[in-house]
């Protein structure tokens, strides 16, 4: 149980492009108990690095991004995520739906955990079934 941040939630914690999606989400994690666990999948850190790493301020962000880092159970990718994975996007392929491959990792990930993925990213995300969703990014 808890709660796992897709990467568009991450950037705007990370970044000042969308000050009032920053401020909802802030909110939304301040108001949570401490017994409530917050996850960072694994998949997520990877995608925050590759950001870092194609970077022009590339120092500066790799800093920045170990110090949020610190804030968050980070959940690694294991084989029981890795079998979930094959069968949701062999299942929304066989549907016609297909989300982007690093999504169907972070979808099944958040699903191995019994996880509520936190992500601005709904409309895609909603295709994939018994997947718990919520958007921080508004209030």
């Amino acid at each position: 149980m808890g709660y796992m941040l897709d990467t568009n939630i991450c950037i705007y914690l990370l970044t000042q492009r969308q000050p009032e999606y920053q401020q909802c989400i802030l909110s939304r994690l301040e108001s949570l108990t401490n017994d409530v666990a917050v996850y960072l999948s694994s998949v997520v850190v990877s995608e925050l690095s590759y950001g870092v790493r194609k970077s022009r301020w590339r120092k500066t962000n790799e800093t920045v991004l170990q110090e949020f880092l610190l804030d968050f159970q980070i959940a690694v990718f294991d084989q029981s995520a890795a079998m979930l994975a094959g069968d949701v996007r062999a299942r929304l392929e066989r549907l016609g739906h297909p989300i982007g491959p690093m999504d169907t990792l972070i979808a099944a990930h958040a699903l191995s955990l019994d996880a509520t993925l936190v992500t601005h990213n709904v409309g895609e995300f909603s295709r994939v079934r018994r997947l718990k969703l919520e958007d921080w990014a508004v209030s």
